[in-house]
């Protein structure tokens, strides 16, 4: 799978929290379906959070401005929480736990 093709069509045709702060808060409100964060996010954060050991976390292996990059937008992206996958096959993505 084209993982930034995917990215950008679940962008436009899902429903997406771009963000560390808007990720955890979906997550903690069982809204999330994905976490994709990336290399330099601090994962701390969403990792020790309650509540979220249920959602699958794909570790994107590039930076924050490389996710960016890959989402289409002029600015790094540490994590995101896909809540509607819309038309793409993003939630197909193998996740390392």
């Amino acid at each position: 799978m084209d993982l930034a093709h995917a990215l950008k069509v679940a962008l436009q045709t899902g429903q997406v929290k771009i963000g560390v702060n808007e990720t955890l808060a979906s997550a903690q409100a069982k809204k999330a379906r994905l976490v994709i964060v990336s290399q330099t996010c601090p994962a701390d954060s969403l990792m020790k959070a309650p509540k979220i050991g249920a959602i699958p976390i794909y570790r994107y292996q590039g930076t924050a401005v490389e996710l960016g990059a890959a989402c289409g937008r002029p600015y790094p992206i540490s994590a995101l929480a896909i809540l509607d996958p819309g038309s793409s096959a993003i939630l197909s993505l193998e996740t390392g736990g």
